[in-house]
């Protein structure tokens, strides 16, 4: 039975407050598994070699929701897992992931998080994966996601991550090949606040003729928290990549962009385009004269900016 920050936990990063009847499912919470549910078409099996699961997606299935939610609630917990994916041929899934930490005590908690996709020929997912921190302690809460997506021919992959707040530090990495006609859309949002900080590198290699990669990364800075966001695209066949970074700088923040574009193939298009700034003073304007204050009126434009 779950407690009331358990509950909460859950809400923030998957939007339910427990299992899913009918659904496959998989809790995992202060380093251990503690329920798991497989369907007719989904198997969720514990490994035997590693600490983690293989999800295990027959081929063919259409319209199934997978969660796979994180929560620790104990200060001090130290948490390494890998889970891997396997999209059968021509499924269509939707995975809902995410870690939440609650810390009140003294003590650092953290959760690093190795994700593997492989990605059956013309399989499509829908992936979310929700960061979320809380509590009253002096202890850090720490995630660090790696998340590596292979993907065969006329695949699709939406990779939806966001990181919502109260998360002290955390180094993203994603790494991802694509194959003939596959399609990969990674939206990336993040918010900073107070000395946190926030380190992501993204590198895509587009192997496959007519591959096609999109990257939205749309964050905001706060205080003195740091961010680093860093590309890499490399088309090395007929195919075409868009990476996009945009940010709103507040306070003492600082935010990077360091972009790495290469076509290795005649036929490559990759395009990069980057912009960081401060709130416009226009819309804090038309805001306040429906009657906002100046807080609330920056709070309306970093809500639409992360949506």
């Amino acid at each position: 039975m779950l407690n009331s920050t358990e509950k909460n936990l859950l809400q923030q990063i998957a939007g339910i407050s427990g299992f899913q009847p009918g659904s496959a499912f998989n809790l995992r919470a202060n380093g251990t598994g503690v329920e798991r549910h497989s369907t007719t078409n989904v198997t969720i099996r514990q490994k035997s070699d590693q600490p983690g699961i293989d999800i295990i997606v027959a081929p063919h299935t259409v319209g199934e929701q997978i969660h796979i939610p994180v929560i620790i609630t104990d200060s001090g917990v130290q948490d390494l897992v890998y889970n891997d994916f396997y999209i059968g041929e021509g499924a269509d899934v939707e995975i809902i992931a995410g870690c939440g930490i609650h810390n009140d005590g003294c003590d650092t908690s953290q959760h690093d998080g190795i994700h593997t996709f492989h990605i059956g020929k013309h399989a499509h997912i829908v992936y979310t994966e929700k960061h979320y921190g809380e509590g009253n302690g002096e202890g850090e809460r720490i995630l660090n996601p790696t998340t590596k997506i292979y993907m065969e021919e006329g695949s699709y992959a939406q990779m939806d991550m966001s990181q919502i707040k109260g998360v002290d530090s955390t180094k993203r990495i994603t790494y991802a090949r694509l194959r003939k006609d596959a399609k990969l859309v990674i939206n990336e949002k993040l918010m900073t606040h107070g000395s946190q900080f926030a380190h992501s590198d993204v590198e895509v290699d587009l192997d496959g003729e007519d591959s096609v990669l999109q990257i939205v990364s749309r964050s905001v800075g706060k205080d003195d928290s740091k961010q680093v966001f860093h590309p890499i695209a490399r088309g090395n066949n007929k195919c075409r990549a868009h990476v996009q970074c945009d940010s709103i700088l507040m306070g003492n923040a600082k935010i990077s962009s360091i972009p790495e574009i290469a076509a290795n193939h005649v036929d490559a298009q990759v395009i990069h385009e980057a912009a960081i700034g401060k709130i416009n003073s226009d819309q804090l304007i038309k805001l306040q004269t429906f009657g906002l204050n100046e807080e609330e009126a920056e709070q309306v434009i970093v809500d639409g900016f992360l949506r």
